[in-house]
């Protein structure tokens, strides 16, 4: 259920809703009578095929019991935006329209999404009733900063629709399969510095790492996402641990695993990094043709993880030869699982056309899919791989 209350950013939830249909949600949309003045309930139904509920009074037939039977059968209840006037209501069990009774009526997991002007957001009336639903269980998104309708600058915008959809999909995700479990990922690549404007990478874009941790939400998982550069958003919901260097990697992976369940290494981690820095830009010299640089060895992450409980899953980008390297990888790192690609095809690219190798199992070459579809298999088997509480 998509609740929609009567401010500026209401135009904003036809991005919302188109985004959840999209992912496959059967969305049905709520509208306070005011929110229909900002968007007409017709875009909504266009976007969610199905039939937009703007009055509380709206006749039962067989089979549909108005906002109980709305209550009953959604499995999240998201309110974006929800204007202070909105949020007072919920807070005090009034209700006036279709909004506040399906609200009251409902055991599925709340969501808001507050946008209004900054001076009413922080007003203590305001701030005691949030603290109020919080208290319940609710989910609060956003607001952000930002230029406001009014053309004030501050706290109240209304929070990025991606933010939206990944706290729906989190509360949904909460009775998963792999709820209670703590699983760190790695992903994107690594930059050694050469210089301070200079590094040796690579391509990668993050994509699956963040992919993987995105489907572990969804599993109801406790992620953390310990990432290289990347110019992909965080999945809503992870514990983000931004790193830049192999060695910053190490040591947050050394850190985090303690309290894990499982690992999956997707980053692009570079094997060798340079023996020395340079404390300025290095500049080229009249006449000079080359240039000689000094690599040393980074240490081996998921080699270096050495608690046998824990379930390690690793990544081997390969050019050649790619099963058997694969093998050899699951051997040589003690891994429960790798997930073999090939390099030039896979790294910075949207798809991926995967070969699994599990122990005692023959490899599993996996047709070519988008890496969101890939992600969501590699985290199902995972589930397959971690022991019984």
């Amino acid at each position: 259920m998509l609740g929609v209350s009567g401010g500026i950013a209401a135009y904003k939830a036809a991005d919302l809703a188109s985004n959840l249909v999209q992912l496959g949600a059967d969305v049905h949309v709520l509208m306070t009578s005011s929110a229909t003045s900002f968007v007409a309930p017709g875009t909504f139904a266009a976007l969610t095929q199905n039939e937009v509920h703007d009055n509380v009074l709206e006749r039962w037939h067989q089979g549909f019991a108005g906002h109980i039977t709305l209550a009953q059968t959604a499995d999240a209840f998201i309110v974006a935006p929800a204007t202070a006037n909105t949020i007072a209501h919920l807070a005090l069990g009034l209700a006036p329209d279709i909004l506040g009774t399906t609200a009251l009526a409902t055991s599925a997991p709340l969501v808001i999404a507050p946008a209004m002007e900054h001076a009413m957001l922080h007003h203590p009336a305001t701030q005691a009733n949030i603290e109020t639903l919080r208290q319940r269980g609710v989910l609060f998104v956003g607001p952000d900063q930002g230029r406001l309708a009014s053309g004030e600058y501050g706290d109240g915008r209304l929070a990025p629709v991606n933010d939206l959809t990944g706290a729906v999909r989190k509360v949904i995700g909460q009775q998963g399969a792999l709820q209670h479990r703590r699983v760190v990922v790695t992903a994107g690549g690594t930059h050694e510095s050469l210089d301070p404007v200079r590094f040796i990478g690579n391509g990668s874009s993050g994509r699956m790492g963040y992919g993987i941790s995105q489907a572990l939400i969804d599993a109801g998982a406790h992620v953390t996402l310990i990432s290289g550069p990347s110019p992909l958003p965080m999945p809503f919901g992870v514990c983000a641990i931004p790193v830049v260097t192999a060695a910053e990697m190490n040591d947050a992976v050394q850190s985090e695993i303690k309290i894990a369940d499982a690992i999956v290494m997707t980053a692009a981690v570079a094997d060798f990094r340079p023996a020395r820095r340079s404390e300025t830009k290095i500049k080229k010299v009249v006449g000079q043709h080359a240039m000689t640089l000094e690599l040393t060895r980074n240490p081996d992450i998921i080699a270096g993880v050495a608690d046998k409980s824990l379930i390690k899953i690793g990544f081997a980008a390969e050019t050649n030869d790619h099963v058997a390297n694969g093998q050899s990888k699951l051997e040589s790192k003690s891994l429960h699982m790798v997930v073999v690609n090939d390099a030039v095809e896979t790294i910075g690219s949207r798809t991926s056309r995967a070969t699994v190798i599990q122990r005692g199992t023959d490899p599993i070459a996996l047709p070519e899919m988008t890496k969101e579809r890939l992600a969501a298999e590699i985290v199902r088997r995972l589930g397959t791989l971690l022991p019984d509480r």
